[in-house]
């Protein structure tokens, strides 16, 4: 080859590679910069969002109670309860029916009782002749009254025990009869839970026949079989509950009022273990640490710096969200409160 094809040649080589490099160039500058603009492009979270609020949050401690006959006061006997027979013998007559209401004193179950009727009959004439004393006839018809067993108060016979012809022995369940305007609940609640009750504290029978009463006794004992304390509140006398029925309650031990409160949802946890909430701004969400109190229906009674009511925060999307983002606010429909009010009552 001649040695102007060779310059020829080289020129040419010099040419392609120059290009080559050039385009290598400008792809490298392309791809470092892709990053950079997907960079550059903010991060535009959804979420949904409420406000804070002024509420009254109220601390609990739930558990489940009884109930059953009002106890005696030092005013008044009793609500009822259980007969027994107060000797042995044998049941000649029940004098009534289950759901039946009796007077106090009615008879409701006599034991085999003729032969002490007639003997009181017997002194009764022997006293009029002056054949016999008051305390032999006050006698005989002590012993009639143990063979007529009677109402000791005014209510509805809840439980018949027994049938004519069966023998008892003293002590035997014979009957139930209950005031059913004079109930009570009575529950068991654990030690380590029972340091706030006192008496005159609200309780609240809850399910499908709520009530509202005011606690009348807390036992200064721990059961040492159970670890708990006895507790007891009278129930309104159109309560709607029934003897022996098991109900849920919930002692109000605490309240706090027109304190300010957050959606429970947009209440969490961040990295370093503190609760926050998300308030937003505009656009905005930014995290702002708060100091939790008491929960119920939904809402977390919150403290921290320059919180206000009405500030809006952001509920379902706050887990995990930055400390400051872009955000995008898809609310439900008006009324449609399940995705910020999921929070129970505390019960502590």
């Amino acid at each position: 080859m001649s040695s102007r094809g060779k310059f020829i040649l080289i020129g040419a080589a010099v040419v392609l590679g120059a290009a080559l490099g050039i385009f290598m160039l400008e792809k490298s500058r392309g791809e470092a910069s892709a990053p950079d603009e997907e960079a550059a492009v903010p991060t535009v979270v959804t979420v949904q969002t409420g406000a804070l609020a002024r509420v009254t949050l109220h601390r609990y401690v739930a558990g489940y109670g009884t109930v059953e006959a009002a106890p005696a006061t030092a005013d008044q006997p009793a609500g009822g309860g259980q007969l027994a027979a107060p000797s042995a013998g044998v049941v000649t007559r029940v004098d009534v029916i289950e759901g039946q209401h009796v007077e106090k004193g009615d008879v409701l179950v006599e034991l085999n009782s003729q032969a002490a009727a007639q003997e009181v009959d017997r002194q009764k004439k022997l006293y009029a002749e002056n054949n016999t004393s008051l305390r032999n006839l006050e006698a005989a018809e002590a012993q009639l009254a143990l063979l007529q067993i009677s109402a000791p108060v005014a209510g509805t016979v809840t439980r018949v025990s027994v049938k004519p012809g069966e023998a008892v022995d003293v002590n035997s369940a014979v009957a139930e009869v209950i005031d059913l305007s004079r109930l009570a609940v009575s529950a068991e609640i654990p030690a380590a839970e029972a340091a706030d009750l006192k008496a005159g504290q609200e309780l609240q029978v809850q399910g499908e026949t709520p009530a509202t009463a005011a606690l009348s006794f807390v036992s200064p004992a721990i059961d040492p079989k159970t670890g708990a304390v006895l507790v007891r509140a009278p129930l309104p006398a159109d309560s709607g509950l029934r003897p022996g029925q098991f109900v849920p309650l919930r002692i109000v031990t605490a309240v706090h009022t027109n304190c300010l409160a957050a959606p429970a949802a947009g209440v969490v946890t961040d990295d370093s273990g503190h609760s926050v909430i998300a308030r937003v701004e505009g656009d905005t969400a930014a995290q702002t640490p708060v100091t939790t109190g008491f929960r119920e229906n939904g809402m977390v009674e919150v403290e921290g710096a320059g919180l206000k009511e009405g500030d809006t925060v952001v509920t379902v999307g706050a887990y995990g969200l930055p400390e400051k983002t872009k955000i995008r606010v898809v609310n439900p429909p008006t009324g449609d409160t399940s995705a910020t009010n999921s929070e129970p009552a505390e019960a502590k």
